[in-house]
C-alpha cells in the first residue's frame, strides 16, 4: 500500500492536552476566561496524573497535572513549563490502529491498548511523529 493509498484511521481530534503545575487554579482560569464547564477531576494512577476535560464545542481541552514529582509530567513542565502536551486522535479500533502503525513503522509506547480519562488510550513516540506526542483514543470501549 503506498502513502497514498493509506486509509485515514482517526475520526477527529478528540483532544488537546496541557501539562499543568495545578489543575484547579488552571480550571478557574479557563472558566473566568471562557465560562467554560469543566468535568470532573480524575485521578489516572497509571500516567501519575489527576486529570480534566473542558468541552469547547466538539473537541476538548484535557488538563493533566503531574501526581509524581519524579513522573514524565512533573519533569515535563520542569522543562517545558506549562504547556501543550499532545494531541489525541479518536479511532474505532485501537488494536488494529496500533497494528497498522506497527506495520508502517511507525514506534509505539503503548503496543497494547490501556485505560485512560477518554477511553481505552495508547501512544505513538513522537520520534516517529516529527516530535508531536499524539495519543488515539477507542471511546467504544470504554
Amino acid at each position: 500500500m503506498t502513502k497514498q493509498e493509506t486509509p485515514c484511521l482517526a475520526h477527529h481530534i478528540d483532544h488537546t492536552a496541557i501539562a499543568v503545575s495545578n489543575i484547579e487554579d488552571s480550571l478557574s482560569m479557563y472558566v473566568g476566561l471562557f465560562g467554560v464547564v469543566p468535568g470532573p477531576i480524575e485521578e489516572v494512577p497509571d500516567q501519575a496524573v489527576r486529570a480534566t476535560m473542558i468541552q469547547i464545542g466538539t473537541t476538548q481541552i484535557e488538563l493533566i497535572e503531574p501526581t509524581d514529582p519524579d513522573g514524565a509530567i512533573a519533569r515535563f513542565i520542569e522543562r517545558r513549563g506549562e504547556t501543550f502536551h499532545h494531541i489525541c486522535f479518536q479511532v474505532d479500533d485501537l488494536k488494529t490502529s496500533l497494528e497498522t502503525f506497527a506495520d508502517q513503522g511507525v514506534r509505539l509506547i503503548d503496543t497494547v491498548p490501556r485505560k485512560g480519562l477518554a477511553g481505552m488510550i495508547a501512544f505513538l513516540h513522537p520520534s516517529s511523529t516529527r516530535g508531536v506526542l499524539i495519543e488515539l483514543v477507542d471511546r467504544s470501549t470504554v
